[in-house]
């Protein structure tokens, strides 16, 4: 395929709380390897290379920037922008605000939208279906992909096809679009081999998205449109700003313009598709033994049917289980019916009910300058291991309530401490006092490895006060 005018849209920015304990708040499926040796991000990424040759936008919920920049980085892709949502307000402003900024940039591309985490199984196919539906975008349409049904999903939106838009019968006019069905319906649907399932992938030019937006969804529109004139520039990420952002309506694209649109268009998708929105789609996807189980990780599974185990951090052994999923992390695990997965983001729900953070953050946390684990904590202490990559840093901080021991476990670190400097090497460490102002920096070419012993009346993550910061946060 022809390099073209073509923009990707990786919408990235949803929880994908039906994948718990694995996906969490600050750490959702779309940046977990869950299929092959990279993430679904990168995964997506990757079907966009040659497409085009403008490089793909990503839009995201703030607090994920960092993993997004740092797995392009590794993927080797450049990004045309990543545009940071304060907090969601569904696709159809996602892709308002990246169609208004090219517009002010005096473009006018054919946008591909994509949410991040599904997953492809035949990409060459995916090109030749990207180029049919190029050819039905420029004539003016809105496409949808539309999934051939393998069978009667009760959990997916349908798309009906209505008269044929060119001779090979590979692109249709859409005839209506149907809420989730129950069983009965969903059947007749497959049956009549004219229903297609609903993707959650579009593609039109951004100029002809807005003008139905603006007809359809004036207020949408509106919102945008003054989001957009307030754009700030954050290094490599572009700031939507909060206080007009919050006045925007809560909608998808599907509801906001294709259900109201009279130029919608459907292309059926058969690339191998799965939205991996569940731990049954999960099972669905991944290769199965002799008995249909699925093993992942240091795992032993006896006389069980049809399951699937995946262990994260030590052995898993069941026995006498089918049609189960079971999943361990280091801080969770989830044992339920295959049949009711469904259910998980409703146990995700109680989870934050009950005031826990499980739901919320692994026990390994991502930063900009590397990562860092809780490895053991009691009261007024907590052990942590910390991990800085090479050349990055922390910020300049203090604490109120803790203080911290710093023992340098692999690699060099730079300790400076109210003012005064001193370098570390492997076995040595250091005091951070209360009400120290402090700064961590890898100096090296080698990650830097320590464990980090705080100690005091309060151990919390938000007795942080920071004076000065590479990555811009507060």
């Amino acid at each position: 395929m022809a390099a073209s005018n073509i923009m990707p849209v990786l919408l990235a920015g949803g929880n994908g709380s039906r994948l718990w304990p694995l996906s969490r708040t600050l750490f959702p499926k779309q940046f977990i390897r869950l299929t092959g040796d990279s993430t679904m991000l990168q995964q997506t990424l990757g079907r966009t290379v040659g497409l085009s040759s403008l490089p793909p936008a990503v839009v995201c919920n703030e607090e994920h920037r960092f993993i997004v920049a740092e797995q392009a980085r590794q993927a080797d892709i450049d990004l045309e922008m990543v545009m940071l949502e304060p907090f969601g307000r569904n696709t159809a402003p996602a892709v308002a605000m990246v169609a208004m900024q090219q517009k002010e940039k005096g473009c006018d591309p054919v946008l591909l939208v994509l949410p991040s985490d599904h997953l492809i199984g035949d990409s060459e196919r995916f090109t030749e279906l990207v180029k049919i539906g190029e050819g039905v975008a420029e004539q003016g349409k809105l496409v949808t992909f539309g999934v051939v049904p393998t069978g009667p999903e009760t959990g997916f939106g349908y798309i009906e096809a209505g008269q044929n838009l060119n001779e090979n019968a590979s692109a249709f006019n859409v005839a209506r679009f149907v809420e989730k069905p129950d069983t009965e319906r969903a059947q007749q649907f497959v049956d009549s081999g004219n229903f297609y399932w609903n993707s959650g992938m579009f593609m039109f030019r951004a100029s002809t998205y807005l003008n139905e937006l603006k007809k359809a969804r004036p207020d949408i529109y509106e919102a945008c449109e003054q989001a957009v004139s307030n754009l700030t520039q954050d290094n490599d990420f572009v700031r939507v700003p909060a206080d007009i952002f919050e006045r925007c309506p809560d909608e998808s694209i599907d509801y906001a313009v294709m259900e109201k649109t009279t130029h919608a268009a459907v292309v059926p998708f058969d690339a191998g598709w799965n939205d991996l929105g569940s731990w049954s789609a999960m099972w669905d996807v991944e290769e199965k033994d002799d008995n249909g189980n699925v093993a992942i990780g240091d795992v032993v599974v006896r006389d069980c049917n049809n399951s699937y185990v995946r262990a994260d951090s030590r052995l898993v052994a069941t026995i006498g289980m089918d049609d189960v999923v079971v999943v361990e992390t280091k801080d969770a695990v989830l044992v339920v019916n295959k049949n009711l997965v469904q259910s998980v983001k409703q146990v995700v729900a109680d989870i934050k009910n009950k005031q826990r953070t499980e739901h919320h953050a692994h026990v390994k946390v991502y930063r900009p300058w590397g990562d860092y684990e809780c490895i053991d904590e009691g009261h007024r202490f907590q052990v942590k291991r910390i991990t800085v990559k090479p050349g990055e840093k922390l910020s300049l901080q203090m604490h109120y309530h803790r203080a911290e021991h710093w023992i340098v476990v692999k690699g060099t670190a730079l300790v400076e401490c109210n003012g005064k400097e001193q370098l570390l090497t492997e076995n040595q460490s250091t005091f951070i006092p209360i009400g120290a102002t402090h700064r961590l920096t890898n100096p090296g070419r080698l990650p830097l490895e320590l464990v980090e012993v705080q100690s005091g009346g309060y151990v919390g993550e938000d007795d942080i006060v920071r004076f000065e910061d590479t990555y811009g946060r507060s």
